[in-house]
């Protein structure tokens, strides 16, 4: 289908620039800017005017629960959710049920999202050890045949320091980017609070700072060591922030994100036992917010992500020490993406990057732009869409959200992924 997007404003990441333009698409790709190729003719129209044009969000930490747990969600029901959101790319880390450790699995979510209609692009984050129990290294060039476009062992921890290494060194001969979410276990101690007033308040089991910074400063050690480009995922500390952004100046190959969630919520709004705003790493306190949110703005932390990890609701009614971890975020990464150049953080242009060019670059995938011959992944939204933030009006299997009752600006009107409509508000 050949599309003509007309008068809308386009947010362009890549120059950082906004510019009321048209867009044509031919097929899967984007074929004219401004103006339209040669004998070009447009199977449909879609007047823009008074909306913006983005590129189709990238998001880089996304559990949509299949394989494995499908009572929490589908990749049917998270693909749907993230194309009503302006999400085109996003990737799942390896710890699905089977694990992503061979090529088998690969290609089972790949068919189930052709199956489910590619509502958007799935990347797959193949396992650094056999069944990411940290001893046994994968084959890791089969599963960078099969797809995958980065390594990591999720959340699970490493046999020994010894084994990170090889398995880093390994990646690095492959030239695969790992993912690390650096968490010392033994200091994690099953927490499930910031370390701080509130915890000690709540008398919550805590998890302090340095559970995630020991464990940053090892890591990026192995880094030096090995030389391995590696991308640290959902930082949540001040120290972790300094400690990339001096990994930088230093030269070593590194990149980092953290979850949107993190930029907006404290250990402070956990109130009394609220298991909706339970969460691994957990939230920080103020200053640790403000430390993520500079990181953002300087460009330590390359990338925003979801973060998104959907529940059934029997997950969250547990006391709050025994309720499962994790936020349904897909409906609200853009709208807390766009609140942000609200309140003058960033620009549009530099807070689109964030979701867009940024970690469509660090992952090497061809997203995030709207150039000429580049992938038809669009995104129009209405700036002028008020509505509140409501659990049961998720897309996702997942309501659990600790926005609800929000008030949002700016909701995704159409979402097209590789010149195909896959979403639109009116129909």
């Amino acid at each position: 289908m050949n599309i003509h997007i007309k008068n809308g404003l386009l947010i362009d990441p890549v120059n950082l620039s906004q510019t009321k333009t048209d867009v044509y698409t031919d097929g899967k790709l984007i074929v004219g800017v401004g103006k339209p190729p040669a004998n070009f003719k447009a199977n449909q129209t879609i007047d823009a005017h008074n909306h913006w044009v983005i590129p189709g969000l990238v998001d880089c930490q996304v559990r949509l629960r299949e394989p494995g747990q499908v009572h929490k969600g589908t990749i049917e029901s998270e693909t749907q959710a993230a194309a009503a959101n302006g999400i085109t790319s996003l990737c799942i880390p390896p710890d699905t049920q089977p694990v992503i450790d061979n090529t088998a699995v690969v290609e089972l979510i790949h068919h189930g999202n052709s199956k489910a209609g590619n509502h958007c692009h799935i990347y797959t984050i193949g396992a650094l050890s056999q069944n990411l129990a940290g001893e046994q290294l994968t084959n890791m060039a089969g599963l960078k045949s099969s797809g995958c476009i980065a390594l990591s062992n999720a959340k699970q921890p490493f046999n020994s320091n010894l084994v990170q290494r090889r398995a880093m060194e390994y990646a690095e001969g492959h030239k695969m980017l790992v993912i690390i979410q650096p968490r010392d276990h033994d200091l994690y101690a099953n927490g499930c609070a910031h370390e701080g007033a509130i915890s000690t308040r709540l008398g919550l089991p805590s998890i302090p700072e340095v559970a995630e910074t020991a464990a940053l400063a090892k890591d990026i050690e192995l880094v030096a060591q090995t030389g391995a480009r590696t991308h640290f995922g959902q930082l949540s500390c001040a120290r972790s922030v300094d400690m990339i952004r001096q990994a930088k100046a230093n030269g070593l190959p590194v990149t980092a994100d953290c979850a949107m969630h993190q930029l907006f919520l404290t250990d402070h709004d956990l109130g009394e036992f609220d298991t909706s705003k339970l969460t691994i790493p957990p939230l920080r306190s103020q200053l640790d917010r403000q430390a993520l949110r500079d990181g953002v703005v300087d460009g330590t932390i390359d990338c925003l992500c979801s973060d998104h990890q959907p529940h059934e609701i029997d997950a969250k009614l547990c006391p709050f020490p025994s309720a499962e971890p994790g936020i349904s975020s897909l409906d609200t990464l853009l709208p807390l993406a766009l609140r942000l150049a609200e309140e003058g953080l960033m620009t549009l242009p530099e807070v689109i990057s964030r979701l867009t060019i940024n970690p469509a670059k660090l992952l090497g995938i061809p997203a995030g732009n709207l150039s000429i011959g580049e992938w038809a992944d669009i995104c129009i939204i209405d700036p002028d869409a008020h509505y509140l933030c409501l659990g049961q009006d998720f897309i996702s299997k997942g309501k659990n959200t600790p926005f609800e009752g929000w008030d949002f600006n700016g909701r995704v009107k159409t979402t097209i992924v590789a010149g195909r409509i896959v979403y639109n508000s009116s129909s």
